[in-house]
């Protein structure tokens, strides 16, 4: 960092040496902490308008708060890249995401500071009040900051949070830090809530004068503030969280630092559950951010000067599997009115845009509510509608109950696009859609699919819609191997597998996306290669024909290998009493940490040479034990 152009940030290592500025220097802080932001993440790419918004905030918590004694846990982790900054990380800043770099999101091995690591939304509260109650258990002095925002107080867990520490009496604090966003614009009854108490003139008013009154008699300003809530539960249902027993203070202009540190420091001093509303703008400070902040909320590198400006068309661009779903859900809705689309915040990402603007009647954005959505699409599948659910393969973790108690039981004909699976890249652990398979295929009454290309995405999504019961197909981030897409819609048989290439020896069984690399490995080890295509149920007859007819099988995956698709060839098998040679590649029993998707892939022995080198070794290990009279497997 420049000390010459960044003269008072360049001096923060940690947040005691930012306590040891006078207060006045702190806009400068904050100017500067924003520019350098804007500086770094241009640079290398990352989640951008987030973490913009809530500058001023994360110069006033680490300022009044005795961090990390004090407990600062941020929701989601896209507001937190000012926090890593602040923390020790800013010269690492640009690595953010990239292999080997920092992390994407606030994670504990990273720093002290990093109190609780995350990545989905909500769980900010949770943790805190867990945070608190441990503190109260052994009698420590310590303040605990829970702050939620971008979108994941429109989530059931919050609330679930605020209900129980507000039954209690934790020594905490809940920043809702409020900016109308998720990643796309939030929906729902709360945030109509939360943009009335923000916009009514009466409470504009209130805050104005409370702002001056601060400056004067904390006394009165504790008059004042309960004669503000009184007035305000006449205009506004701001009432809400002091029913669930928190102290409410705000909202107050979360880029104001002087107002924002005045009223930290007198919540300090107020026992108990408090809640501080701050109203913000997601992407502050950034033009460019403030008119999209959707478009900024996770960039690649870009030129600030100029903001970011779309590449050049290709000539034939490749669609990405998620445009490859988003297509098919337009073209179905045109053939079938009773399609209708779900998504848990999630229409950019989901590829849903299209489909909201040409149906809006038949979609539904549930916000960050996951489970909600699963049982929701239940319950229009009990009154004839055929609901598809497009969801990534993390967030679909969050409705397991759900997905089994409200759809599977009652067999409903629910379908589960589900993208993201598999590994993600920089994202990280927390994103990787590594289980789907695994906590899947143990559920009765569920069809799972996973395409090996694009065209076969769009003839699954079609087969699991015409099915009689739920289905899922589980599909990667990006892009396919550019196979041709046709118009046209085709059932694919139930169950049944496709012979890629006929060899001798080894069998190699690839699922999904895993059988673009074992192409590769197939040619160069002379294999079969099958495409197995369907996960539940297997093709029972043409695994038993290749374990009968090869020395070795092999099942690859783009899932856990614990309890995944290979796991479930290992079954069939076991039941049907055939003993085979058999070696299972898929995700290993660990996190693949973040880096970029083909070095994930290989972290994880999933690209071409690592899948080759699995294969080999086992071979080898074949050989060498063989009697020495050379009898074949």
């Amino acid at each position: 960092m420049n000390p010459e152009k960044y003269p008072l940030l360049s001096r923060i290592f940690t947040p005691a040496d930012l306590r040891t500025m006078d207060e006045d220097q702190l806009p400068q802080v904050a100017d500067e902490l924003r520019a350098y932001l804007v500086e770094s993440i241009s640079g290398s790419g990352g989640h951008f308008s987030a973490g913009l918004g809530c500058i001023e905030l994360t110069i006033a918590l680490h300022y009044c708060f005795e961090t990390p004694h004090d407990r600062v846990v941020w929701d989601v982790g896209h507001q937190a890249y000012p926090h890593k900054i602040l923390t020790g990380r800013a010269d690492r800043i640009a690595t953010i995401k990239k292999t080997g770099g920092l992390a994407p999101f606030p994670k504990r091995e990273e720093s002290e500071f990093d109190t609780f690591g995350v990545g989905h939304s909500s769980t900010s509260i949770s943790a805190g009040l867990g945070m608190a109650l441990a503190a109260d258990q052994k009698n420590q002095e310590r303040r605990v900051v829970s702050i939620i925002g971008d979108g994941a107080l429109t989530a059931g867990m919050a609330f679930e949070a605020l209900n129980h520490g507000g039954s209690l009496n934790p020594n905490m604090l809940v920043v809702l830090n409020e900016n109308q966003m998720s990643i796309s614009p939030n929906v729902g009854a709360i945030t109509k809530v939360l943009a009335r108490m923000m916009s009514g003139p009466t409470v504009t008013n209130i805050r104005e004068r409370g702002k001056q009154l601060m400056h004067r008699d904390s006394r009165v300003w504790r008059f004042m503030s309960r004669w503000e809530e009184h007035v305000k539960g006449m205009i506004v249902p701001s009432t809400l969280f002091e029913e669930f027993g928190f102290n409410y203070l705000g909202p107050i202009d979360g880029h104001d630092l002087p107002v924002l540190i005045r009223t930290l420091r007198t919540i300090q001093n107020v026992e108990g559950p408090n809640l501080l509303h701050i109203i913000t703008a997601k992407g502050k400070g950034y033009a460019p951010a403030e008119e999209d902040p959707v478009k900024y909320h996770a960039v690649g590198p870009f030129d600030p000067e100029k903001g970011i400006v779309a590449p050049a068309p290709l000539a034939e661009p490749r669609p990405t599997y998620t445009d490859i779903f988003s297509q098919w859900l337009c073209d179905m809705a045109a053939l079938d009115e009773r399609l209708l689309a779900i998504t848990p915040a999630m229409r950019e990402g989901s590829g849903l845009i299209e489909f909201s603007q040409r149906f809006p009647d038949r979609y539904f954005d549930v916000s960050i509510a996951e489970q909600h959505a699963v049982t929701l699409a239940a319950g229009m599948a009990c009154e004839g509608a055929l609901p598809v659910v497009a969801i990534y393969s993390t967030f679909l973790q969050r409705a397991y109950d759900q997905l089994i108690h409200d759809v599977a039981i009652q067999n409903l004909p629910v379908l589960f696009a589900i993208d993201r699976a598999g590994l993600v890249g920089s994202d990280g652990p927390t994103h990787a859609g590594s289980f789907d398979l695994s906590f899947l295929r143990c559920v009765p009454n569920l069809l799972i699919m996973a395409p090996a290309d694009e065209n076969e995405c769009r003839q699954m999504l079609y087969t699991g819609f015409s099915h009689k019961g739920p289905a899922a197909v589980r599909y990667p981030r990006g892009t396919g191997p550019g196979t041709h897409v046709e118009t046209g819609m085709q059932l694919i048989p139930i169950g049944k597998a496709e012979v890629v290439k006929r060899g001798s020896g080894v069998a190699i069984l690839a699922f999904g996306s895993s059988l673009g690399p074992c192409i590769e490995v197939a040619e160069s080890t002379g294999a079969t290669l099958v495409n197995m295509r369907f996960v539940k149920p297997l093709d029972a007859d043409t695994v038993f024909e290749m374990a009968k007819g090869h020395s070795l099988l092999v099942t690859v995956e783009e899932n856990a290998v614990t309890g995944g698709a290979g796991s479930g060839v290992n079954e069939l098998l076991a039941a049907a009493g055939i003993s085979v040679n058999i070696l299972n590649i898929g995700i290993p029993d660990r996190y693949i940490e973040h880096g970029s998707r083909d070095d994930c892939l290989a972290m994880a022995g999933l690209d071409v040479n690592g899948i080759l080198e699995q294969v080999n070794h086992r071979l080898q290990s074949c050989n060498d034990s063989q009697p020495a009279s050379g009898s074949s497997l």
